[in-house]
């Protein structure tokens, strides 16, 4: 163990010492990345997202860095990077993160999250690395955690990756963070965790659904005036294009030919249970890897979301007054999809496919005044649950060729779900639709998904001071892709194309959102369309070209945002904020890129070959 000083701010490792930088090194770190990229014609890949400054602006008396890690992930399947953060001396009510990674080789995508003890703050994912190397920077705003940030924390950052003789990409990560003082709004006073809570194992807290029991107890402070809690949520292996999924009795249509299908509808539902009982749904948004449909569409533009996960929430404020009363209750995050019967209901399902990673976080808000306690009903501290059954419709149709061999497979699920919750002082409420239309065509190796999700969710505070937040979020997502080759001819290949999109409208959250990711009233419009192809040699090399677009618009805390950029082949050809030094036009060195997936399956979710590892 080693102590390390950054600028009055003290941080100890465990196991790893970098070299020590100071603190006007670390406030360059950003620039410093982006000259040896150049210099060393690393492809600056990026997320296309409104700006974040590493440090806000006008900052009343504390201004401090941190440098949280500096670590090169290799072979790092369950060795997470392990550190201990010591809170900076002085005032701060804003957090920001700098997370600039480099790779070269060749590699998967991984899946990568950030701990503050049993919490988890931070999900991410790696682009796919080139032979001459990638680089990219993220800043993500952290102030939402400030309760954890204000006291000494075993800092736990997991990346499994895998070296070999084939994949010899290694993840260099520098992470840091700013603290400032800008009078920012109020954030949580308590932040309990719905994890494993393996933080004094060394070991990430994320559940593994179906397989792992995810309940937790927590007895809340009398003093809670509001909770909400965010959950975290993606599907890996067989659930990573669950968007592609067929019903449960059709997996095995094409398997001669594509293989097995993954099943359990393309619908899915992530359910919060509190002491058993409904209280609220996440439908959640199609997240799509560096590796996944075709990797020539993400390079360099990686897909929406690609580098920080989303966290909806579900304000549990109505269910204060029973979680107030001094007992133990619990927590339970679930994942389902739909199983159908055999006149073609349709039913919410048990399981599904291994496996989702999931964690939650409550966020307490505590009244300033001790003597505060909840409304409550002296006969039942239960809230009113108005919860009837989501409506489902699914259809499905088989055609058979001549000679009697499954030709194409068309189906669709169209789902509706209300919710409403409300206790004396909160009512919450959703209102939910989805809609998937799949048809698998030329015996399997053709797909096309044309699927739709809307909602609106409302949180009122009832009484004299009567106030409501209202989010509305649409995720519109087309796919289409069409494989090719066999194992005797040992080459493949995958034509593609997309049109995705996220549109989230806000008239107000509650402290700093982990689902807007910002505090107060926001919008959102972003899309990406495109086409790829992708083409692999048994025992050669994999090779994938694309011509992607991307526009953004947002609107947060009365700044707003707009960029489109094109890329054709891994070269910028149109950015509309091309003077953004963050992310400066630099030319790929040829039109088709070494990927680090190296299976159909890996690749689309179905066909010949192996999953990711």
């Amino acid at each position: 163990m080693a102590v390390f000083s950054v600028s009055c701010c003290i941080l100890l490792w465990l196991g790893y010492l970098p070299t020590a930088l100071s603190a006007a090194r670390l406030s360059g770190i950003s620039h410093q990345q982006s000259q040896v990229s150049n210099a060393n014609s690393l492809v600056d890949v990026f997320q296309v997202y409104q700006p974040i400054p590493n440090k806000a602006n006008g900052s009343i008396g504390c201004n401090r860095d941190v440098l949280l890690m500096d670590h090169v992930f290799g072979y790092s399947y369950g060795k997470p990077f392990i550190g201990i953060y010591e809170p900076p001396d002085c005032d701060f009510d804003t957090v920001r993160i700098n997370l600039t990674v480099t790779s070269r080789g060749r590699q998967f995508d991984r899946l990568a999250s950030m701990y503050l003890g049993d919490t988890e703050v931070f999900r991410t994912s790696t682009a796919e690395p080139t032979t001459n190397g990638i680089v990219w920077t993220y800043i993500k705003e952290m102030s939402q955690y400030n309760t954890l940030w204000k006291e000494q924390q075993k800092l736990i950052f997991e990346l499994g990756n895998l070296i070999d003789n084939t994949y010899t990409g290694s993840f260099n990560i520098t992470l840091t963070a700013y603290f400032s003082h800008n009078q920012n709004v109020k954030t949580a006073d308590i932040i309990l965790p719905i994890t494993a809570r393996k933080s004094a194992s060394n070991s990430s807290s994320a559940f593994t659904v179906p397989s792992d029991n995810t309940t937790v107890l927590y007895q809340f402070p009398p003093t809670a005036s509001r909770a909400v809690v965010s959950i975290s949520a993606c599907g890996q292996s067989e659930e990573e294009f669950w968007w592609s999924n067929v019903l449960s009795t059709d997996t095995k249509s094409f398997n001669s030919v594509a293989g097995d299908l993954y099943g359990h509808s393309p619908f899915r539902e992530i359910q919060l249970f509190i002491d058993g009982i409904l209280a609220g749904v996440v439908w959640p948004f199609p997240v799509i890897f560096t590796g996944g449909v075709a990797p020539g569409f993400w390079r360099p533009i990686v897909g929406i979301d690609a580098f920080d996960l989303r966290q909806p929430e579900i304000d549990i404020s109505p269910f204060l007054p029973l979680l107030t009363d001094g007992h133990d209750h619990s927590f339970e995050i679930r994942v389902a999809g739909l199983d159908t019967s055999a006149d073609g209901t349709a039913v919410l399902s048990d399981f599904v496919g291994s496996y989702w990673v999931v964690t939650g976080n409550i966020f307490l808000y505590l009244a300033k005044d001790a003597s505060y306690s909840v409304t409550r009903d002296t006969s039942n501290d239960i809230p009113s649950i108005f919860a009837p059954a989501p409506k489902f419709t699914v259809t499905r149709n088989l055609v058979k060729d001549q000679s009697g061999k499954n030709e194409s497979l068309s189906y669709s699920v169209i789902a509706e779900r209300t919710f409403n919750v409300s206790s004396s002082d909160f009512s919450w409420s959703q209102v939910l639709s989805y809609s998937n239309f799949g048809l698998i065509n030329q015996q399997g190796t053709s797909q096309a998904n044309s699927q739709s999700t809307i909602g609106n969710i409302s949180s009122m505070r009832l009484g004299n001071d009567e106030e409501s937040d209202d989010i509305t979020f649409e995720y519109p997502l087309v796919v289409n892709t069409t494989y090719g080759g066999t194992d005797a001819s040992k080459e493949f290949t995958i034509d593609a194309s997309m049109k995705r999109g996220l549109d989230i409208e806000a008239t107000g959250v509650t402290g700093i959102s982990t689902y807007t990711l910002t505090s107060g009233a926001s919008r959102l419009h972003t899309e990406q369309w495109g086409r790829a192809h992708y083409k692999s040699i048994t025992g050669g090399n994999s090779t994938s070209s694309g011509d992607t677009f991307d526009r953004f618009e947002s609107n947060t805390e009365g700044s707003s945002y707009r960029r489109s950029v094109r890329a054709i082949d891994g070269s910028v050809v149109l950015d509309t904020n091309s003077s953004d030094v963050t992310h400066p036009l630099l030319v790929s060195q040829s039109a088709s890129h070494s990927v680090g997936r190296d299976s159909i399956r890996s690749i689309l979710g179905r066909g010949p070959g192996l999953l990711q590892n």
